[in-house]
């Protein structure tokens, strides 16, 4: 998937992206769901401001996005995925099982647009395994593998 060239109206939007996912705000760490194919991938946009409350402790003087909230973001848009290709779920949740080959590759800061996608690689036997990655201009930003399943609350 590719970052789109003009913005349209998200494939989600933030009523239904409520409903895909178990957590509410402030911990929604997804803005909008540019594209949609349930089971298998999303693309999704995550506007980092400087108002956001980790930035009061997390080098404050040069507020970076802590990674593991990039991971936290790449594991949300998973949910999605998974959440709507199951509409049996609902009321049910996503746990992140393991995170492989995480990198990050550039520091995310305040005023960037991070454009994330993530895509099922394997689905056995409930584990979900997900390719992520982020970009923020076009410039890789994170990547890794995740793990998750559908689980009872």
């Amino acid at each position: 998937m590719s970052e789109p060239d003009t913005p349209s109206a998200p494939a989600v939007d933030a009523a239904r992206l409520l409903e895909l996912l178990p957590h509410r705000w402030p911990f929604v760490l997804i803005d909008r769901v540019d594209e949609l194919v349930p089971g298998e991938r999303a693309l999704g946009r995550k506007c980092v401001t400087a108002t956001e409350p980790w930035f009061a402790g997390h080098f404050p003087s040069r507020p970076v996005f802590p990674g593991v909230l990039m991971t936290e973001a790449f594991a949300q848009l998973a949910c999605v995925v998974a959440m709507a290709a199951n509409p049996d779920a609902r009321g049910r949740d996503v746990y992140l099982l393991g995170v492989d080959k995480m990198r990050f590759r550039k520091p995310v800061v305040p005023g960037d647009v991070v454009i994330l996608t993530v895509e099922v690689l394997a689905v056995k036997r409930g584990i979900w395994k997900f390719r992520a990655a982020a970009t923020v201009d076009s410039q890789r930003v994170a990547e890794g593998e995740l793990l998750a399943t559908v689980a009872d609350r």
